[in-house]
């Protein structure tokens, strides 16, 4: 695959057989911020779990400390009695029949679904167009819950949501490269704090396997995963 100068400019910072301290990954990732666009830095954490097994599943969600930088439209599905709460909020859509259908002929302008506990048997409907997009409302990740006002300011504040691919392998944005690095640091360390006390009891060997923090447009940077266990 080839890529465009700024790329391997970028990969000229990066030195691929290193494993790197978090603070000097993360000041490399702001370094290799050579977009137009304000780039997001992203993290890739692969944990030595089997997804495949319900109780090796590692799933939650966080308000990172400094949010993501990302402007976030969030879609309500309530009754109407909370859906001035949900709008005061900050909600860019609330409904429910109305959305269901909406979704259903193809709309998806928005990035964060967020439910009452009592619409969850309308909302299931949508479960093969918001499932495989990482959209589907869910009670571990808070985006289920009776105070649906508070999950949206939530969501609005940055919070994210973590679990598994199939590969066994979290993705999260942690900011924006505009942040820098001490910004990027505390959200990092939050969110790896909430990976490590997810940590399955069932995990045999070690928990962190690898973590890969990179921008958008940006050269993988390792950071190395003793440390981070320890840490």
């Amino acid at each position: 695959m080839k890529h465009g100068k700024k790329y391997v400019d970028s990969s000229k910072l990066v030195d691929r057989a290193t494993l790197y301290d978090t603070k000097d990954a993360l000041d490399i990732a702001v370094q290799t911020g050579k977009a137009k666009f304000d780039e997001t830095v992203e993290v890739h954490v692969r944990l030595g779990v089997d997804s495949r097994h319900a109780d090796q599943q590692v799933r939650g969600a966080i308000v990172l400390p400094h949010g993501t930088g990302k402007t976030v439209r969030v879609l309500v599905f309530c009754k109407p009695e909370k859906a001035q709460a949900a709008t005061d909020a900050g909600a860019e859509f609330v409904g429910a029949e109305d959305m269901v259908a909406k979704v259903q002929g193809g709309w998806m302008d928005f990035d964060v679904v967020i439910a009452s506990p009592d619409m969850m048997g309308l909302v299931g409907r949508l479960g093969k167009v918001l499932g495989p997009r990482g959209l589907m409302p869910n009670p571990k990740a808070g985006t289920v819950t009776p105070d649906v006002a508070k999950a949206v300011t939530e969501a609005k504040a940055g919070k994210i949501e973590y679990r598994l691919d199939k590969t066994n392998i979290i993705h999260c944005p942690l900011g924006k490269v505009s942040f820098g690095q001490e910004k990027l640091q505390e959200n990092f360390d939050a969110l790896l704090g909430a990976i490590l006390k997810a940590k399955p009891a069932a995990t045999k060997g070690q928990y962190i396997r690898s973590c890969v923090v990179a921008t958008t447009m940006g050269p993988g940077i390792k950071i190395n995963p003793n440390k981070l266990i320890s840490a």
